[in-house]
């Protein structure tokens, strides 16, 4: 039986206080701008927080816009110059991290980012170390949007997949579900009243929020309606005519982890580091050789190879797809191009 508790509204900062005693914590913070933005920031006692969903996923929890994979240095040897010694360090940074607040479609981001990461042929230190000091409380929505499209692909405004502790606004606050041992541990210790009373509305809440739904189209031959239309090139040219290759679309996403990797320093005049950035197949860049030759140049070739790889080659290699239906490549991009409405193309394509 999971851990249930509740805690008033006016009580999330005192809760934000516990959380923050042995970890970082991401919380949604509201950025005023002539378009207000939400994004994940580390919490500080005091600070104020939003419950809205955020413009931007918490992905750099575990996946960083950019960040150190190793530092070198060379030093010769002053009795033979012609001799070099290097030292290397890398050894992964992290530390112990609560997202809070986060909706379900991207703590399942988490799980889609799990399995290239940690359960292919070679699992990368970096991610695991942060992924495994990762706890993941997640705020079921209370409704659908025009722009999200969750249930489409296997999720919904209560999924629990992904999370650690699935919290559900109800009248005066928050019910607060542990999911995970880790997430009952740290209800346990929170010091919050028991929730099990409350447990009914907070169904309630959920069953409501799953009713806003638009009926979902089946999906199950996506992924090889998809593939069939890889070679069809006037295809991807049709539904692409509008895309501007800004790359909104991948660093807006939860699921999108292509990466640069670079090197910084000769390791002489001052240590070396290697880093490793965010990167996103809707540049033209992105795909260019070290000859130069380029496959990608043409804009439709590159959303095929987004759009393929969500709904196609993902779920061919993970029997899942990697479109967790979160809306906002959709609500954020500057020409209103809609994933759905490729898929759906491409599904019902002659």
């Amino acid at each position: 039986m999971s851990i249930i508790r509740f805690v008033n509204t006016d009580g999330l900062p005192a809760f934000l206080a516990y959380l923050s005693k042995d970890a970082r914590v991401l919380a949604p913070v509201e950025k005023p701008a002539d378009k207000k933005s939400v994004v994940f920031e580390e919490w500080t006692q005091g600070k104020p927080f939003t419950l809205e969903k955020a413009t931007v996923p918490a992905k750099e929890a575990v996946l960083p816009q950019c960040e150190t994979l190793l530092t070198y240095k060379r030093d010769k040897d002053p009795e033979d110059p012609s001799r070099v010694s290097l030292t290397l360090d890398d050894t992964p940074q992290a530390v112990p991290t609560v997202v809070f607040a986060c909706r379900p479609c991207d703590a399942r981001g988490y799980v889609t980012l799990d399995r290239p990461y940690l359960q292919g042929p070679l699992v990368d230190p970096y991610y695991k170390a942060r992924r495994e000091q990762l706890t993941v409380l997640t705020l079921t929505c209370p409704r659908g949007c025009s722009t999200c499209f969750c249930h489409w692909v296997g999720g919904g405004p209560s999924s629990p997949e992904g999370s650690d502790v699935l919290m559900t606004e109800v009248e005066g606050g928050i019910v607060l579900q542990g999911l995970t041992p880790r997430g009952d541990a740290l209800l346990e210790g929170s010091g919050l009243e028991d929730g099990a009373a409350r447990f009914p509305d907070a169904e309630a809440a959920r069953k409501a929020a799953w009713a806003t739904l638009n009926k979902a189209p089946d999906l199950k031959n996506a992924p090889a309606r998809v593939a069939a239309r890889f070679t069809d090139v006037d295809f991807w040219e049709k539904e692409t005519d509008r895309c501007l290759s800004c790359g909104a679309c991948t660093y807006f996403c939860p699921t999108c982890y292509c990466f640069n990797i670079t090197d910084e320093g000769d390791g002489y005049q001052k240590p070396g580091r290697r880093l490793r950035t965010w990167d996103n197949c809707m540049s033209p860049l992105f795909t260019r050789e070290a000859s130069g030759h380029n496959p990608r140049t043409a804009k439709a070739l590159r959303m095929r190879n987004r759009v393929s790889h969500k709904f196609a080659t993902y779920p061919e290699n993970w029997g899942a797809f990697s479109c967790n239906g979160c809306g906002r490549c959709i609500s954020n991009c500057p020409v209103c191009l809609d994933i759905r409405a490729i898929v759906l193309d491409a599904v019902n394509a002659e």
